[in-house]
């Protein structure tokens, strides 16, 4: 699978590495808290009916952490600035987990910019049932096995994260984890005032996906979610984590392909 390229875009003064792929209406894609994972499955069959523009976000990998950056609502602000720099203008929003909380953000500050936002797994909302995940007492290793229900069951989970971990890779997710916590730490990867912003994007198309045996997000930030945004749609995975795009890969890619218009 090679249908992609890596390109950079100066935005706002930043060279922000880009992953571009596939071809048909622009689909903006936020990696999770822990980076850029490859070009998996779901990001070939998303691509024959979609052009997916994933960013590194700033401070992971290639592109360069932005100091004024200081918490998920200003993340979702630089992102703004780079969808009118690119003249993206209004397109499809996908995020996950902590990339779902700034894509949140981002139709919360203006829906005008989201046509369809999908959320998978997100954070950004504190449950009133059940905690996300505190992933920093954890070692990298040990959070990623818990991203997902069944680690040998999960061929693209050996692809991502197995083997040993090298001094690059072990370097790469500690500078993920630093970043996560400088932005999301305090109040703990969610904003209070998000539920009730989000009533300005209540007419915008909405799709939550889940995995039933997610460790990492409860279910509750599921039902917050649905709670304040109308527009909404749930689909659950059966016995998948944290990870369903990876593991019932058709099953993820069936449930976005049909609420994504082509």
């Amino acid at each position: 699978m090679a249908n992609w390229t890596e390109t950079t875009a100066d935005i706002a003064g930043t060279q922000v590495v880009l992953i571009r792929g596939g071809a048909g209406k622009p689909l903006l894609v936020l990696h999770d808290e822990m980076g850029y994972t490859g070009w998996m499955t779901w990001n070939e069959e998303l691509a024959k009916t979609h052009e997916l523009i994933i960013p590194l976000q700033p401070g992971f990998g290639k592109t360069p952490r932005i100091d004024w950056i200081r918490n998920y609502r200003d993340l979702a602000g630089f992102y703004a600035i780079m969808v009118r720099e690119m003249n993206l203008d209004s397109l499809d929003v996908l995020g996950f987990s902590a990339g779902g909380y700034i894509a949140a953000e981002m139709a919360a500050a203006d829906p005008r910019m989201v046509k369809h936002l999908v959320l998978v797994a997100p954070m950004g909302i504190k449950p009133a049932t059940g905690e996300i995940m505190d992933i920093f007492p954890l070692t990298a290793r040990s959070f990623l096995r818990s991203t997902v229900a069944d680690v040998l069951g999960t061929p693209e989970f050996a692809k991502i994260y197995g083997g040993e971990m090298t001094p690059e890779q072990f370097e790469a997710f500690e500078d993920a984890r630093a970043e996560t916590a400088r932005i999301g730490w305090e109040p703990y990867l969610h904003n209070p005032s998000l539920p009730y912003l989000l009533t300005n994007a209540k007419k915008v198309p909405t799709l939550l996906v889940w995995g039933t045996k997610d460790r990492v997000v409860p279910r509750g930030c599921i039902d917050a979610y649905r709670k304040a945004l109308a527009n909404t749609k749930v689909v659950e995975i059966a016995d998948v984590g944290h990870r369903p795009e990876i593991e019932n890969s058709a099953e993820f890619i069936r449930a976005v392909s049909a609420f994504l218009p082509s």
